[in-house]
């Protein structure tokens, strides 16, 4: 028997809460075991030992998404969140990242995007919906010349330009293992090794790297 994915749904209005409640009804394994209307009420009731995702907007009274998603890191560096509202603003967005989100989605976004995404998350992966993506490849696209992240930039190696490519590609740790014959942390030490190399913070920021000095054809 499979063993259920607990998940707390912080979300001020009930017929949002009541909606995704009904996308994961053909889902028995993705169960909504605690709900809360705001971020306040979601640290009373979040419990480590027994949540294992957190799904919240970002606006809401008493205390906002960004606000909770801080405290919920702060109390567990482990936990895993997606944000899931209507701000499509880079502003917010990049607060989010900042607090420690694992996923981003509108909520224009499809159930089936949705089930994906949690699947991600809970897998360990980051999983941000093409639109957030593109708003923050645009934003800082807009200044055309490289940003200079280092001093004296540090050569790839070629399976790290192999793990680059396909992380642009969208592939996931598991799919990037299985890609390559490699195991998962071997691809874990690899991203590691990119991030202190290029001097990004992530995966997004891997992305422009690439793309700001054109490393692949195909992009």
């Amino acid at each position: 028997m499979t063993t259920p994915i607990n998940i707390l749904l912080v979300d001020d209005h009930k017929m949002i809460r009541e909606g995704i409640k009904s996308f994961l009804e053909d889902h028995p394994t993705y169960v909504i075991s605690a709900e809360a209307q705001d971020g306040k009420e979601a640290i009373a009731k979040y419990d480590k030992r027994q949540i294992d995702l957190v799904i919240t907007d970002i606006l809401m009274p008493e205390m906002d998404g960004i606000a909770l998603t801080t405290e919920l890191v702060r109390l567990n560096p482990e936990v895993k969140i997606i944000a899931l509202t209507m701000l499509n603003e880079n502003h917010h967005i990049k607060q989010m990242l900042k607090a420690g989100v694992y996923g981003y989605l509108l909520k224009n976004c499809s159930e089936e995007e949705l089930i994906h995404a949690i699947g991600s998350v809970v897998d360990g992966n980051k999983y941000y919906s093409k639109e957030v993506t593109d708003i923050i490849m645009n934003d800082l696209s807009k200044d055309k010349k490289p940003k200079q992240r280092l001093s004296v930039e540090i050569p790839l190696t070629p399976r790290e330009l192999e793990i680059l490519h396909l992380i642009c590609k969208e592939y996931s740790n598991q799919e990037i293992s299985d890609a390559l014959f490699i195991g998962m942390r071997t691809v874990d030490a690899h991203k590691r090794n990119l991030l202190e190399k290029t001097g990004c913070k992530n995966v997004a920021g891997l992305v422009v790297y690439a793309l700001e000095r054109a490393l692949f054809d195909d992009l």
